[in-house]
């Protein structure tokens, strides 16, 4: 891999860590009062814009008021799986995002983010062919609304649209388009 193929790669993850870094600068630097901090972890359904399967995921979130009942952010990261060209392939992907959600109403949010892709492509070892992995910076949009169980504690259901750019692999077709949706749920903790 020569220099600038580092550098393309390394700075989707330099903007990212530069974003959760001023996020969670904001959460630290807030009054105490104000400070409302959830970890939210999920679990979700995931489908590819050029499949039917539908597969899982798993994630991790953690939320934080930046302007009460109004703007909140979140760093997250997740995990999910899927074949492609009828299973000779499967992709990995472990993104991890930034997000700022507008919720002027407590149990309904909706906003967007930013996102570093991490992807593996494992090839079926029949096809002898060497895996790849791509690391892709990407953008989302969703929303999502929660339901209070107990103080501090309430049930997150959320959806998200990823956009990523078509991506390429050393089958036919060559190029595919990565984008995805998914849906979670799972349940935020506050402290």
């Amino acid at each position: 891999m020569d220099r600038r193929e580092v550098r393309r790669t390394a700075m989707p993850f330099q903007i990212l860590t530069r974003v959760a870094s001023a996020v969670l600068l904001l959460i630290v630097v807030q009054p105490k009062a104000a400070r409302a901090v959830e970890i939210v972890p999920s679990v979700g359904i995931t489908r590819s814009v050029e499949s039917d399967e539908v597969t899982k995921q798993v994630g991790l979130a953690i939320r934080s008021s930046i302007v009460p009942h109004l703007l909140k952010s979140e760093i997250g990261g997740s995990y999910r799986t899927e074949k492609r060209n009828a299973g000779a392939v499967e992709a990995k992907m472990w993104p991890v995002t930034a997000s700022l959600w507008l919720s002027p109403i407590p149990v309904v949010y909706a906003g967007a983010g930013v996102g570093w892709y991490h992807t593996t492509l494992e090839y079926r070892p029949s096809l002898g062919l060497e895996d790849q992995t791509t690391q892709d910076f990407g953008v989302h949009v969703g929303g999502g609304m929660k339901m209070p169980l107990a103080p501090g504690v309430a049930l997150d259901f959320s959806g998200r649209y990823v956009f990523l750019q078509d991506q390429e692999s050393r089958l036919v077709p060559q190029k595919f388009n990565p984008d995805y949706w998914t849906l979670s749920a799972g349940l935020a903790l506050g402290f």
